[in-house]
């Protein structure tokens, strides 16, 4: 089985040049293939994969997104899916069957991550576990010279970001973050032109997710089900006991194991604001409202949030707006998800599944670009990378300021305060309370734990 579209090489990493006469559609396609084809002919290959080599691929945690990753690599012809990994036994199972009908060779079928990272055959994982197991999971991949594809959030705190830049940096592989949409077409073009001035100078973007999520009700403590290693699953996380609400899915709304909506789906467009902004760094301060308005649950984060981040990089102050209703699927512009970007020269609306338009001065529409997002571009992009030794279009650090946001967005939250940070330090400025929820607790004598 092959991906649903052809894979394509994507456009070059980094932003265009603040200023820059804006280029037309086809322009932008002529210089991506032109610098593909640079790249792959005077970059290096990186790993254990050689150009003519299949690229050897650990899956872990294949659950929906696993799976979907799992279903779109086997499907490339220079990719070979040796393993697949699970605590639960019987998505395990399934993972690897489905593996084998698409692929015609059965991975191994393994519950401790630990046994890919010592084949060294594997040259690459698929991290796409909870959120607590992202950094970790990945700090074990990078030591044993694996290349690196985690899903987002790429960390479940602030300081273990900070780890998986730092190790991405040692190790020399290659960290690709989930957050597809920066392999985009349309994502990138939009980005193209606010970075050439399009608008004007950008001085706000907004980021919003409104979606209907499901009560996951109330729950007491409960033996695990049998085909669930348990420990395995908690992992350097506090062992808290289980509950029938925290699996398969709705882990992400308790804080031992996930990061709420801003963590799991706002962080997408979180990403693309901060990148609409061409921002590089973290926010001067940040103020926050929010709380459960809506669902009497066990669900330990917002259901409602507005957070607004403000930047001052060289006297030039820019401002980051996110919101998200996980109870109401009531769009903004058209969009559940999107972006808007509003400029001294006009404003951008843009959502992920549906493209973008570009409006001037009397919110006259100057320009538009249709298309959703696939996973294919992202992956390619990935598989290249590796191939090439160039920086994917994702990579640690991009993730990491992202991720962040949605952590600072958290904290705020959660202090209902207005707090002052310092990038530099990657601390709050005069308030204990904020720095302890930069990291975390981890299980004493856990064997994942020992490097964090």
């Amino acid at each position: 089985m092959k991906p649903d579209t052809k894979p394509q090489l994507t456009a070059p990493t980094g932003n265009p040049e603040p200023g820059r006469t804006p280029r037309n559609r086809r322009q932008f396609l002529q210089d991506t293939a032109l610098f593909v084809g640079a790249a792959a002919l005077s970059a290096p290959a990186v790993g254990a994969a050689a150009a003519e080599a299949r690229i050897v691929l650990g899956i872990i945690g294949p659950g929906g997104m696993g799976m979907n990753h799992l279903s779109t690599f086997a499907g490339y012809d220079d990719v070979a899916i040796a393993h697949v990994c699970d605590p639960d036994g019987g998505r395990l199972a399934r993972a690897a069957g489905e593996a084998e009908k698409l692929t015609g060779k059965a991975p191994r079928a393994d519950k401790d991550m630990r046994r890919i990272f010592e084949d060294k055959a594997v040259d690459a994982v698929v991290i796409a576990t909870p959120d607590h197991w992202h950094v970790p999971a990945s700090l074990l991949a990078l030591e044993a010279g694996k290349h690196v594809y985690v899903e987002k959030p790429c960390s479940h705190n602030v300081r273990e970001g900070r780890m998986l830049v730092e190790a991405a940096r040692r190790a020399g592989r290659i960290v690709q973050i989930g957050t597809q949409s920066r392999s985009s077409e349309p994502v990138r073009r939009a980005m193209q032109l606010l970075h050439e001035g399009a608008i004007g100078d950008v001085l706000v973007a907004k980021a919003w997710n409104s979606q209907l999520r499901a009560n996951i009700g109330h729950a007491t403590p409960t033996t695990p089900p049998p085909e669930l290693d348990y420990d395995l699953w908690v992992g350097p996380a506090p062992m808290t006991p289980y509950r029938r609400n925290l699996l398969p899915s709705s882990w992400r709304w308790f804080q031992a194991f996930g990061c709420g909506d801003a963590g799991n789906d706002g962080v997408h467009d979180i990403d693309l604001a901060r990148w609409g902004l061409g921002i590089e760094t973290h926010p001067n301060a940040m103020t926050a409202l929010g709380g459960k308005f809506f669902f009497d649950d066990d669900q330990e984060f917002p259901d409602t949030q507005y957070v607004v981040f403000e930047y001052d990089t060289g006297g030039k102050r820019r401002q980051l707006i996110y919101e998200h209703r996980i109870w109401s699927p009531y769009v903004q512009e058209g969009h559940e998800n999107g972006n808007a970007f509003y400029g001294t020269q006009g404003m951008l609306i843009l959502g992920k599944q549906a493209g973008w338009k570009l409006f001037g001065p009397r919110n006259k529409l100057i320009e538009e670009m249709r298309g959703a997002f696939s996973l294919t571009p992202h992956h390619r992009d990935f598989l290249d990378a590796i191939r090439s030794g160039r920086k994917p279009n994702a990579d640690a650090q991009a993730g990491h300021l992202s991720a962040a946001l949605s952590h600072f967005a958290n904290i705020a939250t959660r202090l209902d305060a207005k707090l002052r940070f310092d990038p530099a330090k990657e601390e709050f400025i005069g308030n204990d309370a904020a720095n302890r929820l930069l990291g975390r607790v981890y299980r004493e004598g856990h064997w994942a734990a020992a490097r964090l």
